[in-house]
């Protein structure tokens, strides 16, 4: 798994499969990281080729906690499978979803007040 941080934005890229047990090492990540005000959170699923129920928990509770915080955190690169799960739990509806890193940041600079709660 890579962790880059920079500036406002926190990038997540789990890769192979978010299971139990990986599921548990990006929760662990995520809760290492303090959130601030504003903070962006991208989780690039480009390198994740499966997810179990279980790789749902941490994605579910790294929204609360980025909510919570007055982050936002988006999901980008989903693979036909994964996107197949957040479907079938009706995830989709709520993660905000990009088909590539780059389409988030045209969003965010068209709309800047997006990152503001």
């Amino acid at each position: 798994m890579t962790l880059t941080q920079e500036r406002q934005v926190i990038l997540f890229k789990p890769q192979g499969s978010i299971d139990l047990d990986s599921g548990t090492v990006l929760s662990e990540q995520m809760a290492a990281i303090k959130p601030q005000h504003h903070q962006l959170w991208v989780i690039d699923l480009a390198e994740v080729d499966f997810m179990d129920s279980s790789g749902l928990v941490p994605l579910v509770k790294g929204l609360t906690v980025a909510r919570q915080s007055g982050c936002r955190l988006v999901l980008c690169n989903v693979k036909a499978p994964v996107k197949l799960i957040l479907e079938l739990t009706q995830l989709d509806t709520v993660f905000e979803i990009f088909p590539n890193y780059e389409d988030i940041f045209a969003v965010v600079e068209d709309q800047p007040l997006l990152l503001a709660s």
